[in-house]
């Protein structure tokens, strides 16, 4: 068995997610406490309890202290088999963040996995946006030798969220290493402006033309394809996300949501000023991917590593957990503005 203290590091559910996902790749008994013991609202809330009953799924596991508001959980994982799963978070809890949960998981499955996921949020804020996930997370991956695709059904926001998206992966167990050392030559700069039910005040628009003009500031020009969504009725919201190319194949990201109050300029301008910043830095990814891509390079045989330019709090938990459960060994070291990471071998 392998004990994991929730309260270390960041003390978030990122602990959770990514302890749940290793013990069913490794077979590993899991108990985990002191569950998301930092945050506001400690314990399993509605996202987390998903994630954790939809892995569950995933690898016939067993599972003790699966309830809401619990701190304390343990995970008894079988063998990942794949096929067809159903997801269902009832609130605007975040769906890229249970496929973040789960994603890991359904590489290492004997059959492809086709997940599903309904009533979430899709863009949500303290989490990637569904776009973020499709033009940034799962192009990074594929070079891992991920193949996975997301599609949306229904878009989602808070507070209702009523989303609907679904996660196909073809297994593959054999990851390959990545590294991404020089940043090189800016090619292009793309993304996707997305409003539900607000086309008649041109959300979406208004998000792309203040993006594209801010980035103008920096003498980069984007091409942003603007979507007026009508999936979902029920809940009115919008997103936007950038994302910039390299020669050398680095590929950072920025997203931001609307907000009540908060004007669509705002939104477009923000995710713009974001991949500015990092454009400008030459990292060689973005600090949200950067967090995200390490159990992935723990889980490859091989050294891997990127260039990035902060230190998050979800970097240094996710390099402590992935050396606690993986016994693999991250180094991490200053060159200039910027930080390298590296998984280095096994401890």
């Amino acid at each position: 068995m392998i004990k994991i203290d929730g309260s270390q590091k960041s003390g978030s559910g990122t602990i959770l997610r990514l302890s749940i996902a290793v013990a069913a790749i490794t077979g590993q008994l899991l108990h985990i406490t002191n569950i998301r013991e930092n945050r506001p609202q400690p314990g399993l809330k509605h996202q987390h309890l998903e994630s954790v009953l939809t892995a569950a799924k995933l690898c016939n596991a067993e599972v003790k202290g699966a309830t809401l508001g619990s701190r304390e959980l343990w995970f008894t994982p079988r063998a990942i088999c794949g096929g067809n799963v159903e997801a269902v978070i009832e609130t605007a809890g975040s769906i890229p963040m249970l496929f973040l949960s789960t994603l890991p998981i359904c590489i290492f499955a004997k059959a492809p996995v086709r997940l599903h996921v309904a009533k979430g949020g899709t863009d949500t804020i303290h989490a990637p946006t569904i776009n973020y996930m499709r033009y940034v997370l799962l192009p990074s991956l594929r070079k891992m030798g991920v193949e996975a695709e997301i599609s949306v059904q229904k878009y989602g926001y808070y507070p209702k969220g009523m989303g609907e998206a679904t996660l196909t992966v073809k297994p593959n167990s054999n990851l390959k290493p990545i590294t991404l050392e020089s940043f090189g030559n800016l090619k292009t700069i793309k993304g996707i402006s997305v409003c539900t039910f607000l086309s008649d005040r041109q959300v979406a628009e208004r998000q792309a033309k203040a993006a594209q003009n801010a980035l103008l500031q920096s003498d980069y020009r984007a091409d942003i394809q603007v979507v007026n969504d009508q999936s979902n009725p029920i809940q009115k919201g919008s997103s936007i996300v950038l994302w910039a190319e390299t020669d050398t194949g680095v590929l950072l990201g920025a997203d931001s949501i609307g907000e009540l109050r908060k004007v669509a300029e705002d939104v477009g301008k923000q995710a713009a000023q974001a991949l500015a910043t990092d454009i400008t830095v030459k990292p060689t990814v973005d600090e949200f991917l950067a967090d995200m891509l390490i159990p992935y390079m723990a889980l490859a045989d091989g050294k891997s590593s990127y260039q990035t330019r902060d230190i998050t709090e979800h970097i240094e938990s996710n390099i402590w957990l992935m050396e606690k459960m993986l016994n693999v060994k991250f180094t991490v070291t200053q060159v200039d503005s910027l930080y390298r990471i590296e998984k280095t071998s096994y401890a």
